[in-house]
């Protein structure tokens, strides 16, 4: 579980998110909700993470790395890393949670996941 410091400083998605989120927190903390519910909970009633085309160019040229490679770590096309920088798409909640890791943790975060190739081209 998040601690309360680190949980609190995510944005929730309304005040009534937050309210049911603290309520589920403290039901967990005493042992009525498990791991698995509050994690649901989590994902709930925080807000994702957004990045616009330019987070994500920012992201890539951080870690130097090309359209290719990254797109290589995270599973998708070349194709969607190009969409996803000129504007023409936005990442799917579930790759802007990885660009989130990459972001905060660097490439090497992913990269050393069990199954995945390391070293960058």
């Amino acid at each position: 579980m998040k601690s309360a410091s680190s949980a609190r400083a995510r944005p929730h998605r309304s005040d009534a998110f937050e309210a049911i989120h603290s309520a589920a927190a403290a039901l967990h903390s005493v042992g009525i909700i498990d791991k698995k519910t509050m994690r649901e909970f989590d994902e709930s009633c925080f807000t994702p993470p957004s990045f616009t085309a330019r987070d994500v160019l920012r992201i890539r040229n951080k870690e130097n790395l090309s359209q290719e490679v990254l797109a290589r770590y995270m599973g998708i096309t070349k194709s969607t890393v190009v969409k996803w920088e000129s504007a023409y798409n936005i990442p799917s909640p579930m790759a802007q949670r990885l660009l989130k890791v990459i972001d905060e943790q660097g490439i090497d975060a992913i990269a050393a996941a069990p199954g995945r190739r390391t070293g960058r081209a």
